[in-house]
């Protein structure tokens, strides 16, 4: 083979190779960018909606925690709406909950534009796995604010008279702290001993709002008997209301009430003070009686009985046992020797001195009285000794002859 047609060959096999390999090559987002995520064997695809991606291309970046985890493989209108849909490629070893957020940030205040991949925020926490060929709702994406719309704002500040509400802000201020630095300062260290007093007492406020906490504990647990109060409430509430006229009436008497009790009590103090102070020999007395007051009237209700004939008592008759001593002899005995006891000490002043017994002449004997038996010349006999117990017993001249029983 001559050199000509060795030359041809050669360039036949590299122009047929240059084609196989041109037959997969998308163009220069084909390429992997220097430094940029390793997607690894067997990445999954997800799908996000955005309102808005600014200036995100192809082969932009995907981070987790500022860590680059995947990249941007298409940036598309969604299908029947003007949102655009993202499409991501994340590398198999990154797990990420279905509920996931996405966010389109900036890498620095000229740098590059990247999406960020969370979970959600802590409330809600994190749900299952995201996987393959999940889709990311608009609902949970959003974008960080641009340099150019901070610019613009500042500007729209700026330039709409902004600055001058600021230095009239700031006059207002130094014309209220002009010559009051020693207030200032004091009012700075009230404000730091107040500060280390509520520091000081932490604990009481603490079980202060323990304590509120438990209340409405008990509150909830009660909740339906305060539902119930509340409703029944209402009823009575609608009974004061249609009673407000006269609740009004009476108040309004009773105010008058008062002025004239007010009246009477001033115009006759005197006489009142003077009234009480003639009734304090009388109340003395009444003290002075002590037990023998109540003592006399046990026997009020239950007169001529006294109280201990009470439980004799059978309707309109009592039951009463009398024992009574025909003895002469001791009738007489009791009139000639008898006397009524001093009063014991204690008694009441109502009871009767002791009298003496009245000195009645000889009785003759019963041999003096004609028609009796053995009477001739017998001696009447020795009436029997007074009792022992200096008469409290016999009840006089007449206590052997009637001796009351129950």
């Amino acid at each position: 083979m001559s050199r000509s047609g060795t030359l041809k060959a050669v360039a036949a096999t590299a122009v047929g190779l240059l084609l196989l390999s041109g037959c997969g090559f998308k163009g220069a987002n084909d390429m992997p960018l220097p430094g940029g995520a390793d997607i690894g064997d067997d990445p999954y695809q997800v799908r996000v909606q955005f309102r808005d991606v600014l200036d995100l291309v192809p082969a932009a970046g995907v981070r987790v925690n500022n860590v680059p985890v995947g990249r941007v493989d298409d940036v598309r209108l969604a299908d029947g709406s003007w949102n655009a849909e993202v499409t991501l490629s994340v590398n198999g070893d990154v797990e990420l909950p279905a509920n996931a957020v996405a966010r389109v940030r900036q890498s620095s205040l000229l740098g590059e534009k990247y999406v960020e991949l969370a979970p959600p925020p802590e409330p809600q926490g994190g749900a299952g796995q995201l996987v393959d060929n999940d889709l990311i709702p608009i609902e949970r994406t959003n974008r960080n604010p641009q340099v150019e719309e901070v610019l613009g704002a500042l500007s729209l500040l700026l330039n709409g008279g902004g600055v001058g509400q600021l230095q009239n802000i700031t006059q207002e201020l130094n014309a209220a702290l002009e010559g009051r630095g020693g207030d200032i300062k004091s009012l700075l260290g009230n404000l730091d001993e107040l500060v280390g007093g509520l520091d000081a007492q932490r604990g009481d406020i603490t079980r202060a709002l323990d304590s509120v906490n438990r209340l409405s504990a008990t509150l909830n647990a009660q909740r339906d008997d305060i539902d119930t109060a509340l409703r029944d409430l209402g009823p009575g509430l609608q009974v004061l209301n249609e009673q407000r006229g006269q609740l009004v009436t009476m108040l309004q008497s009773l105010d008058r009430l008062s002025g004239v009790a007010t009246n009477v009590v001033n115009q006759s103090q005197d006489d009142l003070v003077h009234n009480l102070e003639q009734l304090q020999p009388t109340l003395q007395q009444l003290e002075a009686a002590g037990d023998n007051f109540p003592k006399a009237f046990e026997i009020l209700l239950t007169y001529p009985f006294p109280d201990a004939a009470v439980e004799g008592i059978k309707g309109d008759y009592t039951n009463l046992y009398v024992n009574i001593d025909m003895n002469l002899s001791t009738i007489i005995g009791n009139i000639v020797e008898g006397s009524p006891p001093p009063p014991p000490e204690g008694s009441t002043p109502f009871a009767l001195p002791p009298s003496p017994a009245p000195e009645l002449p000889e009785v003759p004997g019963p041999g003096l009285l004609p028609g009796l038996e053995g009477s001739e010349r017998q001696q009447s006999p020795e009436p029997p000794p007074p009792p022992q117990n200096g008469g409290e017993e016999s009840g006089g001249p007449l206590g052997g002859l009637l001796s009351g029983g129950s």
